[in-house]
């Protein structure tokens, strides 16, 4: 069996050496899935370097060697054009990559439930740090059409992300042409979601099969079981490559303040305009955000929004010098 890797996304010559290229499309506890030309490889990684270097994750390529008493085994991570990334769920200050070398990130979100704009902006920050092309999908629409509070979450939080609205049941499927338009050969795109959003269903209609598994929903509160507890990245028959991640409840903020300068950097821009350098934005004179807010230039709730992760990201940097002067007087 011999495999094109270029369907993979790769670009080039395979780099120098004796290792075996291939792509991560798996990770588990110690162990990858990876992608070769030789086809699919069951490989260790050295979890004990890992932890000094880079670990393997979903969509990394790497190099593999045949270790005599082990088999195959990671030897080194390429360099990686990018990654998706959160801060990790237990609060200490580590970058957790969900997903490395994509495209494009999809935020999928089921209209049969709230939009929180704390939620959206979250996502979309993890999204946009990550450099790749971002859009927001809206899925269920056969179930629930857009309601006026969504759209004003979206108008006030993403105003500039594209927003695909897709129906995806079994006597009809609508939408989904425009998210296909975003796949091609050796593309990479990802999904990003809370559990039950529809990202598993999605990606089972632009593969053309049920190859996810996916599941029902509460009728209470409209929210899912974790169908897909790992990252797993999929060869769409049709040329690209999709990548479902696990339902995401803590979307922790990495590298916040560069994130925020892209999602917010309009209202940083107009925020340096302000009579005074550290203008809250509130009821400050001279506050050239109120004054866009006031002409109608500005939403009221993306500037709420804006001064909330303000705040927020300045209680994080109050925590992280807090915990690094405990972590120093341990030391002493």
């Amino acid at each position: 069996m011999t495999v094109d890797l270029a369907a993979y996304g790769w670009h080039g010559n395979p780099p120098s050496g004796d290792g075996v290229l291939g792509r991560i499309v798996r990770v588990d506890r110690g162990e990858c899935d990876a992608i070769t030309a030789h086809g699919l490889l069951r490989v260790l990684s050295d979890s004990q370097r890992a932890q000094s270097e880079t670990a393997p994750a979903t969509g990394d390529w790497v190099q593999i060697d045949q270790d005599a008493q082990l088999g195959p085994l990671i030897d080194a991570v390429l360099p990686r054009a990018n990654t998706v990334s959160r801060r990790d769920p237990s609060e200490a200050v580590i970058e957790q990559v969900l997903v490395a070398n994509v495209d494009v990130v999809l935020i999928v979100h089921a209209l049969d439930r709230p939009l929180p704009p704390g939620r959206l902006e979250r996502f979309l920050i993890v999204a946009q740090d990550s450099g790749a092309e971002v859009a927001l999908v809206l899925t269920k629409a056969d179930r629930v059409e857009p309601s006026s509070e969504i759209e004003a979450t979206i108008r006030a939080v993403a105003p500039e992300v594209p927003v695909l609205v897709v129906s995806l049941n079994q006597e009809q499927t609508q939408g989904l042409a425009a998210v296909e338009a975003l796949l091609s050969a050796g593309r990479t795109v990802a999904l990003l979601g809370e559990s039950g959003a529809g990202k598993s269903t999605l990606i089972n209609a632009l593969l053309g099969e049920d190859q996810l598994p996916t599941g029902d929903v509460r009728q209470s509160d409209n929210k899912g079981r974790h169908t897909t507890v790992s990252r797993e990245l999929v060869l769409r028959p049709a040329g690209g490559l999709l990548v479902d991640t696990p339902g995401i409840r803590a979307v922790g903020i990495w590298d916040a303040q560069e994130a925020l300068d892209r999602v917010f950097g309009d209202l940083e821009t107009l925020a340096g305009t302000c009579r005074f350098n550290d203008c809250a934005h509130d009821a400050e004179p001279g506050c050239a955000v109120t004054e866009a807010v006031k002409s109608g230039a500005v939403d009221a709730r993306r500037v709420g929004r804006y001064r909330a992760l303000h705040a927020e990201l300045a209680e994080q940097r109050q925590r992280e010098e807090e915990r690094q002067r405990k972590n120093q007087g341990r030391r002493r």
